[in-house]
């Protein structure tokens, strides 16, 4: 009885063996081959890590060579959470060699339901090779390019900024980031149970971003920065512009804003505060705009230089009346006078001849309604009346109810310096070495009319009852044109905002620059003979000066 009891459960306990074996058998089946694939990656994923290297960005410099936004070398450091056994002791490491807060590292480290976190992007190399030394089971290193601005503040508003990852976020960063950006690579690493890389198995080189030369001079554009600096705060206004051109090729020179901001900390300056004034706002130019009405009605053969006319204290037009920006008496001015003078009347007069329809196809001609193509982002296309009442022809031949970019009027009046000829304004001069194809050039009008004009703005500078005597740069012939414009409100235009501006051309004989200066909103004084002409000749100055351009005039009345 005893015997049997006992074989009855050997043999139970041999048919529990065979069933747990078959188990095991059927597992180990169904591990080693239906699953093998699933489960060796699966494996593969936690011993092996694909890093994406990123690809250096092209560097932007001036038109001589100097770097304006760099790449310069650093050091990213992450971690895989699941890897690290002694978060505490890695995060107060980590902390104290790349200045960071140990508490809020420590949290993340100890989430081991992350695979990857950054530690720090973009560390000093310097600081993360020390960390790297005391080899923490873990962490990872690899180098990364930190975007760079050594000029600081130096064109911000033309350059725009790139962000942590190196993907442009404005300015020419963003319009260029295809060219800049090159193509990122990889590098897949193998690591030991410890999270410590043991070997590369795998890499993709990268394409490294291709290099830019600019047309700005970094000298030239710093001191029209300080110019603009200097100027709004004297005259405790808003804001203010400068460009240069090079009328001869449509070249930008300069091209700043006040105020201005620091690049490398970009992230510190608002929105408004980084807008590229030169090519986004629009304004009302004033008596700057009369150059389209008076070389339109010379092109037209309505009159000549010496055409003279009998001009009243004001006009009539429809239902407004409009009077001259200083009193006076009744008087007779030819038309190279009206422009000297800034003559309101005689500038109305001279549109009344053309009419509306000639008026404004000139307008148009002289490029504005319209981008002006210049290779800079968000640029404007202006604002042209969207109807024209009785009284628009008082209006517009003397820059009210039009608004017109900076870029906008710095071209027409490169227009005139260069006998007629319209260059499209650009900023891009090279990539990686070539030059880049320039739009076709235009002639707005005559070389005849546009001697006839340079003449008559030259006055403006240098005759009595010009305008624009502040504007003069000893030893050069100047050609230019006041403007001041009351800045328009609901209802009308308001009687305590101004925009002060001043566009010239130097040498006159043989124009090498043209600069404009526009101050908005200046509170100290209003007219653009008096605020903005001072900071042109300023400009003009150092430019002629770094272009080493020799003195065509020996005096000055």
């Amino acid at each position: 009885m005893i015997l049997r009891t006992s074989n009855r459960r050997i043999r139970l306990l041999l048919a529990l063996s065979l069933l747990v074996f078959a188990g095991m058998l059927a597992r180990a089946v169904w591990l080693q081959g239906v699953q093998a694939g699933t489960l060796g990656r699966i494996a593969s994923s936690q011993h092996k890590v694909t890093i994406e290297i990123p690809a250096g960005r092209g560097t932007i410099s001036d038109r001589s060579g100097e770097p304006l936004a760099i790449g310069e070398q650093a050091t990213t450091v992450y971690a895989d959470p699941r890897q690290i056994r002694e978060p505490r002791r890695v995060a107060i490491a980590a902390a104290k060699a790349l200045d960071l807060d140990a508490n809020k590292l420590y949290e993340r480290l100890a989430d081991r339901r992350r695979h990857f976190i950054y530690v720090k992007r973009k560390a000093d190399p310097t600081q993360a090779a020390a960390l790297e030394r005391q080899r923490l089971s873990g962490l990872g290193f690899y180098a990364e390019e930190l975007r760079t601005y050594p000029q600081r503040g130096v064109a911000a508003h033309v350059l725009g900024f790139a962000g942590i990852d190196n993907r442009g976020l404005d300015g020419l960063e963003r319009s260029l980031d295809r060219l800049l950006a090159g193509r990122p690579g990889s590098e897949t690493i193998v690591k030991d149970p410890l999270g410590r890389s043991i070997d590369v198995i795998a890499t993709r080189a990268e394409r490294p971003g291709k290099n830019v030369v600019l047309t700005l001079d970094h000298r030239l554009q710093a001191q029209a920065e300080q110019v603009l600096r200097d100027t709004v705060r004297d005259s405790r206004a808003k804001a203010g512009t400068a460009l240069v051109l090079d009328p001869q090729t449509g070249a930008v020179l300069a091209m700043a804003t006040a105020p201005g901001f620091d690049l490398n900390r970009f992230g510190k300056a608002s929105a408004d505060r980084r807008r590229n004034r030169a090519v986004t706002d629009t304004y009302e130019p004033g008596s700057t705009f009369k150059l389209v009405t008076v070389s339109a009605a010379l092109s037209e053969k309505l009159v000549s230089p010496s055409s003279r006319f009998t001009l009243e204290t004001s006009i009539q037009v429809a239902d407004r009346v409009i009077h001259e920006h200083e009193p006076r008496e009744t008087q007779q001015m030819t038309v190279a006078q009206i422009l000297s003078q800034s003559s309101n009347v005689g500038t109305i007069t001279l549109a009344q001849l053309l009419g509306q329809p000639r008026l404004v196809d000139w307008i148009g001609r002289f490029g504005f309604g319209k981008p002006s193509g210049i290779d800079a982002p968000g640029e404007s296309r202006g604002i042209l009346p969207s109807y024209w009442s009785g009284s628009t022809i008082g209006n517009v031949p003397i820059g009210q109810g039009i608004a017109v970019t900076p870029i906008q009027m710095a071209a027409a009046y490169a227009a005139i310096a260069n006998r007629g000829i319209l260059h499209t304004p650009y900023l891009v001069d090279r990539v990686d070495g070539a030059r880049q194809k320039r739009a076709a050039s235009r002639r707005v009008v005559s070389r005849t009319v546009a001697a006839q004009v340079m003449t008559m703005l030259r006055d403006v500078v240098s005759a009595e009852g010009g305008t624009g005597a502040l504007a003069a740069v000893p030893g050069y012939t100047v050609a230019g044109k006041t403007g001041t414009a009351a800045k328009p409100v609901p209802g009308g235009y308001s009687t305590s905002k101004y925009v002060a501006s001043f566009v010239g051309v130097v040498p006159a004989k043989r124009p090498r620059l043209v600069v404009l200066v526009s101050i908005d909103e200046p509170r100290t004084a209003i007219w653009g003979g008096v605020v903005a002409a001072p900071a042109f000749s300023r400009i003009a100055q150092y430019g002629l000066q770094q272009l080493e351009v020799a003195p065509d005039a020996l005096t000055h009345r």
